[in-house]
């Protein structure tokens, strides 16, 4: 690997522009218009607040090499080392290990010395400005691009057709593949069933999941998913239907086979 790769591998900090609170235990234990952003390579990106923006009489030191809860679907940066683990106490919520604040003479994330950062799913409500935030925190270097097209795009799973649209929407994300999103009007609904699953977006919300059961009575589990209630900015994709192309071996663009 060269020097320059090493590099752009490294973590980035960078100077937040956003509002940013925490809510947990019906209070607000974190409120700072200067947080910084954690970016590392393949994780996703964690606020640190400067101490004087913090509730600290809310954060209890836990011994040293305790180690911070989970903080959720991930993966997340790890604390630096050295790093003070706090449990958080406000009024009967209870929060342990949920906290962590980087020594003062930190040689790996000097940029963040003495700052604090919290647990993400410990926490009750996370907002940027007054918007809520779910998941995680929005990176500033991901695009979700939504855009209309006239694509034809058809799907068949194992050989029986399924969709077919020339009006679907498409998601041009960071790091995924372009999804189709197709609306209900043209795909065989009947075929649909509850998946079970469901997943959650930071960006576009919550998904709940389709299985495809075929006339023959085969099963595709939750090989398709849709947004009922997006997230704002988002509301192009309400109620379509996105398939895995990569579970599905018959997925056509314009003719092409993905």
């Amino acid at each position: 690997m060269s020097q320059e790769e090493k590099n752009d591998q490294r973590p980035e900090v960078i100077q937040s522009e956003k509002w940013v609170r925490v809510r947990f235990g019906g209070e607000t234990i974190a409120d700072s218009r200067n947080t910084l952003l954690l970016r590392a390579q393949g994780r996703l990106p964690v606020y640190y607040f400067p101490p004087a923006d913090v509730a600290r009489e809310r954060l209890h030191e836990e011994p040293a090499g305790t180690e911070v809860t989970e903080q959720g679907e991930g993966p997340w940066p790890d604390p630096p080392a050295g790093a003070s683990v706090y449990t958080i106490r406000a009024g009967a919520a209870v929060a342990e290990s949920a906290a962590w604040r980087v020594p003062e003479d930190s040689a790996s994330q000097p940029e963040l010395a003495g700052y604090v950062a919290f647990a993400w799913q410990a926490m009750d409500a996370w907002f940027e400005e007054d918007h809520q935030i779910r998941v995680h925190p929005h990176d500033p270097y991901h695009l979700v691009d939504v855009r209309a097209s006239s694509r034809h795009v058809r799907i068949l799973l194992h050989g029986e057709p399924v969709a077919e649209t020339r009006r679907p929407v498409l998601v041009f994300e960071t790091g995924l593949p372009v999804r189709y999103y197709i609306p209900k009007m043209d795909l065989r609904l009947e075929l649909l069933e509850g998946g079970g699953r469901t997943t959650h977006c930071a960006y576009k919300g919550t998904a709940p999941h389709y299985s495809v059961r075929l006339p023959d009575g085969n099963l595709v589990e939750n090989v398709a998913w849709t947004y009922p209630f997006p997230n704002p900015g988002y509301g192009h994709l309400q109620n379509l239907v996105a398939f895995y192309q990569e579970r599905v071996k018959e997925f056509y663009v314009d003719g092409e086979k993905l």
